[in-house]
């Protein structure tokens, strides 16, 4: 089956109330509605802000045609077995249980052939599993950290960190509900050893209220601002169910691949 035209696809979401817009493209300036005038700048700093304009066109990235092949491409436990691809990449990494795939799969809506496993179970992805967006960029989904990962965990990534040339940005995946946990310092830590430029992003923010989610960006927004130099300063709150911040991640992934003209 094909997939729907990028114009049809965002098309829907712009016939969306204005309110329902925001929140579903913008989750960040939603929130800050909520806050007193001088917390504001420890939420949005406006550091990626694209116009609607500019999340249409970056949709296209995303949207499978017979030009812009969308695939997986194979799995590695080894950099040396990673399929050498010269094209821009990006990573996806979190503990297990965090919805990764789900993200993954979210991402890869438009593209209804690209089969992400999803696992009940935490800890499903075990090997580096690289998936070709068409000539534009790979995304790599990451072994999760913690619970049930696989023994050989810390050679794998950290070399994949430390000596993929075209990695361009690492996306850390740290649960909305629970915050930053102990697991996710150690991959923070490892971040920052290795001098890689990073993004955290927040999951499953469908299942907080919006006291809680807010509670928990303001806190991880002063981490972030205190505590770490080379993470990007704004966050990323989103949610593979509802798909509030979904378009938004997208067009910065198309951004920061060199993809978004």
């Amino acid at each position: 089956m094909a997939a729907p035209s990028t114009s049809r696809v965002f098309a829907e979401v712009l016939r969306l109330p204005q309110r329902q817009l925001m929140k579903l493209v913008y989750p960040l300036r939603e929130l800050e509605q909520h806050l007193v005038p001088d917390s504001r700048p420890d939420l949005q700093q406006s550091i990626f802000d694209p116009s609607l304009d500019d999340i249409g066109r970056a949709e296209s990235v995303f949207v499978a045609t017979a030009r812009n092949r969308i695939e997986y491409v194979s799995s590695a436990v080894r950099l040396e077995h990673a399929p050498d691809l010269r094209q821009p990449e990006v990573c996806f990494i979190g503990r297990s249980n965090v919805g990764k795939s789900s993200l993954i799969k979210a991402l890869f809506s438009l593209a209804p052939d690209v089969e992400v496993r999803i696992s009940k179970k935490p800890g499903h992805t075990k090997k580096m599993n690289f998936f070709k967006v068409g000539k534009h960029f790979t995304l790599v989904d990451m072994p999760g950290y913690g619970y049930r990962a696989p023994g050989d965990f810390v050679d794998m990534v950290e070399t994949y960190l430390k000596e993929r040339k075209n990695l361009k940005r690492t996306f850390l995946l740290v649960d909305s509900v629970v915050g930053i946990t102990k697991n996710d310092n150690i991959a923070i830590e490892m971040c920052e050893e290795f001098t890689l430029p990073y993004v955290m992003v927040l999951t499953k923010t469908d299942k907080s209220s919006k006291g809680h989610l807010l509670k928990q960006v303001l806190q991880i927004q002063k981490f972030v601002n205190t505590q770490t130099q080379g993470c990007f300063p704004q966050l990323f709150p989103v949610s593979a169910v509802t798909y509030s911040g979904i378009h938004l991640l997208k067009c910065f992934i198309a951004n920061v691949t060199g993809n978004l003209k």
